[in-house]
């Protein structure tokens, strides 16, 4: 049989079902998107039909899709249980949560900070990761701390700035529509009030679950955005200098009762490291 089925193809699939989306799902495998949508024409072309279809800005299995995501789950069982059992034991598990807005910077610190560990993620708002935390369903989590109801470790600042789409010419007079992840969220509320103490009377044009809505809201030219500042400016976008500078939003990391000390110190000394931040010492009581 000339057809085959690729391993990493069948991850993308599976974490595109997990995670609720392309993005999210590029996120926790540390790949681009477009490489998650080529892993999945790649089993299309193998299937030799549709595996998911586009809805407005979502997608959704094809009867297809789902026949192959059940199998996928038990081929990615039997290899890795192989690998188990040929390679030797696997590496030890620690699963991680992080807020959206900083997950690009928090995932790749996070996974070098812990190289003896196999790091699962969970990507997640700033209330639910406390509430997983809580619970014992994640062993450390970073987020936002203002957003924040519990006492967490200080990590350092993430810079934020404002974008637009390439182009994207102001509206006439005081109005600026504002696009934002609904509420409750930090990053909405500091852009509106910034805006706002700049004498203009800013409101929410679009607001989205996920950064991935924000984006491309934004690229169609609806508004502008506050976002956690990014090593390189996304596709379609523009930094807006001449908008009011909004204060850094402090990162805060918790880690579960019982969970592993030294493992929690040397993850936020790899995010203090990418944050810039030197405070030399013990980090956690």
């Amino acid at each position: 049989m000339a057809q085959v089925l690729d391993i990493v193809a069948l991850r993308s699939l599976v974490a595109v079902a997990d995670c609720g989306g392309f993005h999210r799902a590029a996120t926790t495998l540390l790949i681009s998107q477009s490489a998650v949508s080529q892993h999945l024409r790649r089993l299309e072309k193998v299937i030799g039909r549709p595996l998911v279809e586009r809805r407005g800005r979502g997608a959704a299995f094809t009867p297809d899709g789902q026949a192959l995501l059940a199998e996928a789950r038990r081929i990615l069982t039997a290899h890795d249980d192989a690998l188990r059992r040929l390679v030797g034991v696997e590496r030890p598990t620690v699963t991680v949560g992080t807020t959206e807005h900083a997950a690009a910077l928090i995932l790749p610190a996070v996974t070098a900070a812990l190289p003896e560990h196999q790091v699962r993620f969970r990507i997640d708002r700033t209330r639910r990761l406390d509430d997983a935390i809580d619970r014992g369903a994640l062993d450390l989590a970073v987020h936002l701390a203002e957003a924040s109801s519990s006492p967490g470790v200080p990590v350092g600042p993430l810079p934020l700035s404002w974008y637009a789409a390439t182009g994207w010419t102001p509206p006439a007079g005081r109005a600026w529509p504002v696009v934002a992840i609904e509420e409750p969220c930090l990053l909405r509320r500091r852009a509106l009030a910034a805006l706002a103490e700049r004498g203009l009377d800013p409101y929410v044009v679009c607001d989205s679950g996920y950064v991935a809505g924000v984006l491309d809201a934004v690229r169609s030219g609806l508004g502008v955005a506050l976002m956690a500042t990014s090593a390189s400016t996304p596709d379609g976008l523009a930094v807006r200098d001449d908008l009011p500078p909004v204060e850094p939003a402090e990162l805060s990391f918790r880690a579960r009762s019982g969970a592993d000390q030294s493992l929690a110190a040397a993850v936020v000394e790899g995010l203090r490291g990418v944050l810039g931040v030197q405070q030399p010492g013990r980090v956690l009581a």
